[in-house]
């Protein structure tokens, strides 16, 4: 029997707390709840040290959900925290992953939704608390089926309305309130 490994073991615990009480908790994805309670993420930490391995590891995550049953693995959580911690090179890297979707003929039928520590939306303040809405633990790509992001957005009402609810959300609890529910699952 391997040996855990406390890096892999702490990010997994981490990113469920985060889950659960901010994405799920706080309704930052009205969709995720679903999702988590049926059993139909896929959580993959990887070891990978640097971006080349990251890209193999990627690839082959994509071609496994697009190749699972819906009804078995909805999406994918592939957590990297040995690499691309600097938010800058992981923003880069994004470019990387839509080139694999597409070289792998999944256009339209997956894509990938950025998480970071230190996420900062284009044209915001590094610490304005809008960015908390893409904080993760640690570095992490969500796989996506396009054919579940259809569903869930017929399914609610107004599906506009979530980045502004986001919003008003997280500035009500504002950075303070964010910094004690994220104390959780920070590795300060």
């Amino acid at each position: 029997m391997a040996n855990p490994d406390p890096v892999t073991d702490d990010a997994l615990v981490r990113t469920r707390a985060w889950l659960e009480q901010a994405v799920i908790g706080l309704e930052l994805c009205p969709f995720a709840k679903a999702v988590h309670v049926r059993g139909r993420i896929r959580w993959v930490v990887s070891a990978a040290r640097d971006p080349e391995v990251l890209r193999a590891e990627l690839r082959r995550e994509l071609e496994a959900l697009a190749a699972a049953p819906i009804d078995a693995v909805e999406t994918t959580l592939l957590l990297h925290p040995h690499v691309l911690a600097d938010f800058l090179d992981y923003n880069d890297f994004l470019d990387v992953a839509d080139a694999e979707i597409e070289d792998l003929g999944l256009a339209g039928v997956l894509q990938v939704a950025s998480f970071h520590p230190h996420y900062v939306f284009a044209g915001s303040d590094p610490d304005d608390v809008a960015n908390a809405s893409n904080r993760s633990p640690v570095p992490l790509l969500h796989l996506l089926r396009e054919e579940s992001i259809d569903r869930a957005v017929q399914a609610y009402p107004d599906p506009d309305a979530i980045v502004e609810r986001n919003l008003a959300t997280l500035r009500r609890v504002g950075p303070s309130g964010w910094q004690a529910l994220a104390a959780a699952w920070r590795a300060d």
